[in-house]
């Protein structure tokens, strides 16, 4: 029986996080895999689906800019690019890379035997900690005859390889809204169905309506407040019957239905562990679901997002090598990735509110694009009109904004931190201060002159700047 530190089952964003900052510390660490290290968000959700969006949003922002033609669109060299963007399936590269870094990695599936022990991959492997990380599954909602027509989940939907020429999405949430407007710009005639009366039901009502909007635009039609009752086969396609008796021809049903914890097989009982109701492994704030034993990720059913199963896996790191840390999921960020970019509504505590003269308006704008006539959009989008993202719940200063006299818009203004040389991006020189760099001329032409100029972040800084707050939450 070989003795690890640690053996973490499933090699998922979340796992990963959590195996580099063990290995980092000297831990000898046991990762098991059943499918591609990275996980779900490497191949077959966030990197693909962001990949697949970014042609057409190009093609769309260019047709709204005065003084540019409109590109063309190149599937077969997007297709290519999105290949190579997800490795083409192939996690050979993270293998090795892990195992230089010591850890033992083994394909295959795992079972939890007993306390501190796992069977995977024909061999009986024992810890003093186990981390689970093994993900979700979509959800197949139960619709007679769906077995027996063309069904995609968000893999084959993301790695396609022909665009079909028609296509029907089954739920309305973030996924059902991205994917709804990829195949819709590609040239698919797209249909959504979503049970609610709106789209993105779960978020603020602004989100789902100017979803709906964007989606309209794009000739997508949408059936808020039904449901696929059937399924049945025709000419290599599928009629789907709606519970209105009305029906629907598509060559592809797309499911956007949710997800479940990936539990099966892992040997809960084993392991004195009964899931919740929604067949999540329940966890204490401080990511552990019992004796040595540690669940990350999708798998807890907190926050199906990739930076939460990221984060999870830091603060799971932190308590293994004994600093004493708690999660916190105050204020998550999130965005639906469509044109425009929306951001959800946050969940803030009730402010006492104000006099009537001096009241704030019920909603801050925080647009997607130039909201006023500006010196190149042609066709300004709306503002989205929505409250600040859920990050303006623990980031100070993230909700307030400033007028933009050029072009009209608000943007989000950034808040101030202190930083130093280790935390400057690295394609900035050190010795360059930020206030030496060109400014915009909106900025100079700023009524606001006294204020110094700013700086935007790069992306190395807001992912900086991201972890660093959480690690602050989580204390």
């Amino acid at each position: 029986m070989d003795r690890f530190d640690v053996i973490i089952i499933g090699m998922g964003v979340g796992g990963e996080a959590a195996a580099g900052r063990l290995l980092a510390a000297g831990q000898r660490v046991a990762v098991v895999e059943r499918e591609l290290i990275g996980g779900e968000c490497a191949y077959w959700a966030c990197i693909p689906s962001k990949t697949l969006l970014r042609a057409p949003e190009a093609r769309a922002e260019a047709a709204r800019a005065a003084g540019v033609g409109t590109p063309a669109l190149d599937w077969p060299e997007l297709r290519d690019y999105h290949d190579y963007m997800v490795r083409h399936l192939d996690d050979a590269a993270q293998v090795r890379g892990y195992q230089e870094q010591g850890a033992t990695v083994i394909k295959g599936t795992a079972r939890i035997t007993g306390p501190g022990q796992v069977e995977a991959g024909g061999e009986l492997l024992e810890a003093d900690h186990v981390v689970i990380a093994a993900g979700s599954a979509p959800v197949r909602p139960d619709i007679d005859g769906l077995d027996q027509v063309p069904v995609w989940t968000n893999r084959e939907a993301t790695n396609v390889r022909d665009i079909p020429g028609r296509v029907l999405l089954i739920g309305g949430s973030a996924v059902g809204v991205e994917l709804g407007q990829f195949y819709a710009r590609m040239g698919a005639q797209v249909t959504i169905v979503q049970r609610a009366d709106r789209l993105v039901d779960r978020e603020d009502p602004r989100v789902g309506e100017l979803a709906r909007e964007a989606l309209a635009a794009d000739g997508v039609t949408i059936r808020t407040g039904h449901t696929a009752s059937r399924a049945r086969p025709a000419g290599g396609g599928a009629v789907i019957t709606l519970d209105d008796g009305t029906e629907t021809e598509t060559d592809v049903v797309i499911l956007g239905t949710g997800r479940r914890p990936v539990i099966a097989g892992l040997g809960l009982k084993a392991a004195g562990i009964t899931p919740g109701a929604r067949g999540e492994i329940r966890v204490d704030d401080h990511c552990r679901a019992g004796d040595g034993l540690w669940a990350i990720g999708d798998v807890t059913g907190i926050s199906l997002f990739t930076h939460v199963a990221m984060y999870q896996g830091r603060v799971v790191a932190s308590n293994i090598l004994g600093r004493d840390r708690a999660a916190s999921y105050h204020g998550i960020p999130r965005v639906i990735f469509a044109d425009p970019e929306t951001p959800p509504s946050a969940s803030q505590p009730p402010r006492r509110a104000r006099p009537a003269s001096t009241s704030r308006r019920p909603r801050s704008p925080w647009p997607t694009r130039s909201t006023g006539p500006g010196p190149t959009s042609a066709t300004p989008a709306d503002t989205s009109g929505c409250s600040p993202t859920a990050a303006a719940a623990s980031w100070p200063g993230r909700g307030r904004s400033r007028r933009w006299p050029a072009s009209g818009s608000t943007r989000p203004r950034w808040p101030s931190a202190p930083r130093s040389p280790s935390t400057r991006c690295s394609t900035r020189s050190p010795s360059t201060p930020p206030t030496a760099r060109p400014t915009s001329p909106r900025w100079s032409s700023s009524p606001c002159r006294e204020r110094p100029a700013v700086t935007l972040p790069c992306a190395r800084e807001v992912a900086d700047l991201a972890q660093t707050t959480q690690d602050a939450a989580a204390g």
